[in-house]
């Protein structure tokens, strides 16, 4: 095993690729391993504002299997093939290589990354694994902030979409935990994992 992989998990909007970004450490993005728009077994909203439209907050819209099986070749290999999915465009539009460049660890993070949790300790791949949380109302205004910026998807879908994962946040972090993570905020990550890059 030449690497091993630090799992950040939470609630979209979170911090978590910003803390990723800050610990200097190689990032798989696991928000790239959606499936594509047009896949037949895409969860659908059943109820209320957006019903009809694709649930992408339902764990089944992604592939944790693909995710799985990168991250296992990443540690082994010290680089993989890793698709780039563009969310504006609901699918992917190619691929890269991730390479870790010697590192020890990697970061993999995205909003259904507790459910590798379980398969990386089983694995011998996992380093820790944290979910990062904030204030439900600060949550939501970088979300919204950050998904508009970015053209996401179109403005009352983003908007009646936040006011949901605010109030379904406490539950994300609670079933995170349950799955293996360590509830903390981005500073309380970042210093814990800091500590790991010392040891």
């Amino acid at each position: 095993m030449r690497a091993q992989v630090i799992v950040l998990a939470g609630p979209s909007g979170a911090g978590k690729s910003r803390l990723a970004e800050r610990t200097g450490l190689p990032v798989l993005r696991l928000d790239d391993f959606y499936k594509d728009g047009d896949d037949p077994s895409l969860p659908r909203i059943a109820s209320g504002a957006n019903n009809g439209l694709v649930d992408w907050d339902h764990p089944d819209s992604w592939l944790p299997a693909d995710a799985i099986a990168t991250i296992e070749k990443l540690s082994q290999d010290g680089s993989a093939a890793v698709p780039v999915y563009e969310i504006a465009r609901n699918g992917r539009c190619g691929e890269q290589t991730l390479d870790l460049g010697g590192s020890r660890l990697y970061i993999a993070e995205g909003i259904f990354a507790q459910d590798v949790v379980a398969a990386c300790r089983d694995r011998g791949l996992l380093a820790a694994a944290f979910c990062v949380r904030q204030r439900p109302v600060v949550t939501f205004w970088r979300r919204l902030t950050r998904d508009l910026r970015e053209r996401r998807k179109p403005p009352l879908v983003l908007l009646r979409r936040g006011v949901v994962l605010m109030r379904a946040q406490r539950d994300v972090v609670r079933d995170a935990t349950a799955l293996g993570c360590a509830p903390v905020t981005p500073d309380q990550a970042y210093a814990l994992i800091r500590q790991l890059l010392s040891d």
